[in-house]
């Protein structure tokens, strides 16, 4: 009786636990690169697990190289990269082909004191990704081809604490 009653308190447990980690935020990760006239910028992204009513998720993080040089962080939704204004960033991404970005796009800081925003230009003839790049007195806007794809995920928490719970479960039982 006792053993059973601490069988049926792990697995109790044991639900609960897992129940919380599937419920838990998981953000999502990307790989992500642009690349045109004399730019190549690549590199990894985090995003929100839940995307808005338009499909968007909210950037988070940033990291990777632009020419070379280190993207140092994200720069601040809402807020223009300096040499840009009145264009603020919104740092939203969503899946698939064409359109990824906003108009508003991406911003980001490099090691090297510059800032980059890749944005969508859907009011261009035809439409695509430009990218503006700045850098005290240096202001470039050149057309860039975007692209972004989430890293699959292996495995779960949440699986692999399941399969620890039912081990556990199973090795108690058969005591």
């Amino acid at each position: 009786m006792t053993t059973m009653r601490l069988c049926s308190r792990c697995a109790s447990l044991g639900l609960v636990i897992c129940s919380a980690l599937v419920n838990a935020r998981a953000d999502l990760t990307w790989n992500w690169n642009y690349f045109g006239s004399g730019i190549a910028a690549a590199g990894t992204l985090t995003t929100s697990d839940t995307a808005d009513s338009s499909g968007f998720y909210q950037v988070l993080s940033i990291s990777g190289s632009r020419d070379e040089v280190e993207i140092t962080g994200l720069y601040p939704t809402g807020m223009a990269i300096p040499g840009n204004e009145p264009f603020t960033v919104d740092n939203l991404l969503k899946p698939g082909p064409g359109g990824q970005l906003t108009t508003h796009g991406l911003g980001y800081t490099l090691a090297s004191g510059a800032y980059a925003n890749p944005f969508f230009a859907d009011f261009a003839t035809p439409p695509g990704y430009l990218e503006v790049f700045t850098q005290g007195s240096v202001y470039r806007e050149l057309p860039v081809q975007f692209y972004a794809t989430p890293v699959p995920e292996v495995l779960s928490t949440a699986w692999a604490f399941s399969g620890l719970v039912i081990m556990a479960l199973g090795r108690n039982l058969r005591r």
